[in-house]
């Protein structure tokens, strides 16, 4: 007759040396694990994809208006603001907002032209055009720059541990064909 001692290390030596059903059990260990790397990367690979459109977007925005000879007006920029979202691919929630900052020599500072905004955002103040030094590039006197500012809501498609965020872009751009881009309310 066998110890128990014994009995249980000779029962663990065989179950040990089995082979049947080894594929199952490592296919049970690594499947949850291989699930979480592949939903990981995609989330990230979209994370990215979104950020990069979302500055597209913006870059595009910034250029068309960059464009325009003529003022603008609400119907232009609320379309903007469509094309925004249509651009980001997105049903997500976004923000639009759109700066003619001119910069003066004399007291070294940048004045707000006009400031438009779509989507639930504040107006720029005068104040934060004056923050804005090192954000924008060095400019001549009476130099205008049209700044646009998009928000983008991300939400991941999977929970991986990456929270859900706002993606915000920071544009500048010189007028090509005229001096400044105009704004009215009424044209």
């Amino acid at each position: 007759m066998m110890s128990p001692l014994r009995l249980f290390r000779a029962r663990l030596g065989a179950f040990a040396a089995e082979t049947r059903g080894s594929v199952t059990v490592e296919a049970v260990i690594m499947l949850p694990a291989l699930f979480w790397a592949y939903c990981a990367l995609y989330t990230f690979f979209d994370a990215y994809r979104y950020t990069g459109a979302a500055h597209k977007a913006a870059f595009t925005v910034s250029d068309a208006m960059s464009r325009e000879t003529n003022p603008i007006n609400d119907d232009y920029l609320d379309t903007t603001h469509e094309l925004l979202g249509f651009l980001t691919r997105s049903g997500n929630p976004h923000r639009l907002r759109v700066t003619v900052v001119r910069y003066d020599e004399q007291t070294d500072d940048h004045y707000v032209e006009w400031s438009q905004t779509r989507g639930p955002i504040s107006g720029i103040t005068a104040q934060d055009a004056s923050d804005w030094d090192d954000k924008l590039p060095g400019m001549v006197d009476e130099e205008r720059l049209i700044v646009v500012e998009t928000w983008t809501d991300y939400q991941p498609p999977f929970n991986i541990g990456l929270s859900e965020s706002t993606i915000q872009t920071f544009v500048f751009t010189r007028p090509r064909f005229a001096p400044q881009l105009l704004y009215d309310a009424n044209a």
